[in-house]
This record gives C-alpha cells, structure tokens and sequence, in this order.
C-alpha cells in the first residue's frame, strides 16, 4: 500500500472557511460534552496542573491520533473523492470496532451522525455521494469529516490539520473545565502544541492504509473505568 500524497497544497479562501467551520467549536455535533479519557487521567492523578495537562493532550495527539485517526482520516478523504463505496463501509466499520471502550464508541457514532446530518441538511456533496454518506450506519465521525471535506474539495494536509486542530482545542476546553485552568494556561497549552500537530499531520500522510492502528492500552482502561466514575462533567 502507498502512502497518502502529503504535499503542501494552495488554499482559497473558500476552501479555509470551510475547513474553520469544521474545526468550530461551534459546529452542533456535540464535541463539547465529551473528554476522551481526559476526566478519568485526572481521576486516575495522571493529570494535576497545566504542565501535566499539556503532556496528556501532547501524548494523546502523537501517540494516538497520529498513528490511528489521522491517517484514517486521510485514507477516507482519498475514498470519497473515488467515491469508492465499499472501501468507505468496510473501513468506516473497522473504525467503529477498533473503539476501546463502549463510550468512545458512543462518542464516535454520536458525533458522525450529527456531523452527517448537518452535511445532508445542507447538501454538501453530489447526490450519489449524500447516498452513501446515508447508508454508513453508524457512521464515524472521521469518515463524516471526510465527507464534508471532500464536498469542499479540501486538500488533505489542511483538512488534516483542521481535525488536529478541533481535537486539541477540545481537550483543553476539558482541560480548563476539569482541573481546572484559567484561560491563559489554556491558550499557552494550545499554542506549545502547534508544532506537534504539523509533526502528528505529516506522520499521518505518511501512513499507508494497512499500517494504520489504534493501539492505545492505557486509554482504553481509562475510558472503561470512566464508565462508572462518580463524579463525571463529560460523557466520556
């Protein structure tokens, strides 16, 4: 298998303002109510300040994200411009089984059905496409920002970055929340991981399909315990 064609691409601003929309927190799919693993690491006394904070999140975007949801993301984006509707299925299924625990699977379908539906009640997309889009159920939310990616004609490494970007951002609003943190010590965590999200991109449009992976013992475990903490703020 060959890797995703990772080379830097030219952006109009229609194609960026797609892609800031995306990464909103703004955008009504939900994202604001859940932590992946994050609660349970505080929980766990794994997480305690800001500096520990910020190595969590830096941990989870390239030891996690960079090997597994990233370059499924960049694989996805390539098949629905093919428009190759059983690679789309079969893949956006092996996602939703890899998830670790009965919440971050909940968590993944939950947010790829909103993002799906906004994409249909908008029309993104050509019709035949809006179909298979229709038929993935459930649907991962990787496989759903595809889609909406792909409508917008997006190159990978932006739309890459974007994800990267909604994902970090999302766990330091856990962050400040949890903890908690002030703003400050959020935007200071946001900005100490701008480079490892370009590091974490490149890695993943460097990944061909079969090598992709969601190993990740430790949030697994933390997520199942998270399941039956006592005191929650996030649903996952």
């Amino acid at each position: 298998m060959v890797p995703v064609a990772g080379t830097a691409t030219a952006m109009n601003t229609t194609e960026l303002v797609a892609l800031l929309h995306l990464a909103s927190p703004a955008l009504p799919i939900g994202a604001f109510s859940y932590s992946q693993g994050f609660e349970a690491a505080l929980d766990a006394n794994l997480i305690h300040d800001a500096d520990s904070a910020r190595d969590w999140i830096a941990s989870g975007l390239t030891d996690v994200l960079a090997h597994g949801e990233l370059p499924f993301l960049a694989h996805q984006l390539a098949r629905w411009h093919a428009h190759d509707a059983p690679a789309l299925a079969a893949e956006n299924a092996w996602f939703v089984a890899s998830r670790e625990s009965s919440e971050l699977r909940r968590e993944t379908e939950q947010m790829g059905w909103s993002l799906a539906q906004l994409c249909a009640s908008l029309e993104w997309g050509d019709a035949a496409r809006r179909a298979t889009l229709a038929s993935l159920q459930p649907i991962a939310l990787p496989t759903a920002f595809a889609y909406a990616a792909a409508a917008h004609d997006a190159g990978a490494d932006a739309v890459l970055a974007a994800y990267a970007f909604g994902w970090v951002e999302n766990q330091t609003a856990a962050a400040l929340k949890a903890v908690p943190l002030g703003q400050l010590a959020g935007q200071r965590i946001i900005v100490a991981l701008r480079d490892a999200i370009d590091a974490a991109v490149r890695r993943a449009l460097a990944t061909p399909a079969d090598a992709v992976n969601t190993f990740a013992p430790q949030l697994g475990i933390l997520s199942a315990r998270h399941e039956t903490q006592y005191s929650r703020l996030f649903r996952s």
